[in-house]
């Protein structure tokens, strides 16, 4: 099992956990990707939390959304939702991203079921986050995959982090990625 862990200021915020201590837990645990992410914030803000997470952690680092941040991490990943607000179409929204973010970076999006996998076949991507695999006290999931997730997983091309509500005692064949983020921390 390879970890993504997910770090989430919201969720941190709300238990009182500092960035510090979720890096560290990362670490523990063999994270070899952190993304940040955070809604709320302000551009100043997430650039001071990346430039903190770049000091204390040698992994790879995503920034969720603020491609224009580019420069103090290793990638971007976009929410559908995220990539409709660039483009109406999710194509060319990737095809804007890249062009700023450039082919020495990673970019990943997520997908929820097998049309957008095999639209993000097309894209020029390095990974997709795909689910949500079970529900999540985090985030608000309208359906969730379950054991249908893997079998979607194995229709892309790209590699695949299962998201939502995963685990680390979770067993796939196809995904690349345990994308945990709250889990991480029980």
């Amino acid at each position: 099992m390879r970890l993504y862990a997910l770090c989430d200021q919201e969720l941190l915020d709300s238990r009182a956990i500092s960035l510090e201590e979720f890096i560290e837990t990362a670490k523990s645990k063999d994270a070899e990707i952190i993304q940040y992410r955070n809604k709320t914030a302000d551009v100043a803000f997430i650039k001071l939390q990346l430039i903190k997470i770049r000091k204390i952690y040698n992994g790879f680092l995503i920034v969720n959304d603020h491609y224009e941040l580019i420069e103090f991490c290793d990638g971007v990943h976009l929410g559908q939702e995220d990539l409709l607000s660039i483009d109406t179409e999710t194509s060319r929204a990737v095809a804007i991203v890249r062009s700023v973010i450039g082919k020495d970076k990673i970019l990943g999006i997520s997908t929820h079921n097998e049309e957008e996998v095999l639209q993000a076949n097309e894209m020029d991507l390095n990974y997709i986050g795909l689910g949500a695999y079970k529900d999540t006290s985090t985030k608000n999931v309208p359906k969730t995959l379950g054991d249908s997730l893997d079998s979607i997983a194995s229709k892309s091309k790209h590699f695949v982090g299962a998201i939502g509500g995963v685990s680390l005692s979770d067993t796939f064949q196809y995904v690349t990625y345990h994308v945990i983020g709250s889990g991480l921390l029980k």
